[in-house]
């Protein structure tokens, strides 16, 4: 059954869920969210750019090794 209370937009479904409920919990955690300044995500978005490098750098140089190594054997 849905229960309406007065000034509810939307009636709470028989399971408990209420929209009203939701969208104001998620309102109250927006408000806890810390945002990083433009210098922060700058640098981390370069950290992250410069770690996925050097790991496909490391991966294609492993890959040419047994590439070679398979011809070598096999060739």
């Amino acid at each position: 059954m849905n229960k309406k209370k007065e000034g509810d937009v939307i009636a709470e479904t028989s399971s408990g869920f209420s929209v009203n409920k939701f969208v104001e919990g998620t309102k109250e955690e927006f408000e806890k969210v810390v945002w990083p300044s433009r210098k922060q995500v700058i640098s981390e978005s370069a950290a992250v750019l410069l770690m996925v490098t050097l790991s496909a750098s490391l991966i294609f140089l492993v890959d040419k090794l047994f590439t070679w190594g398979a011809q070598q054997v096999f060739g």
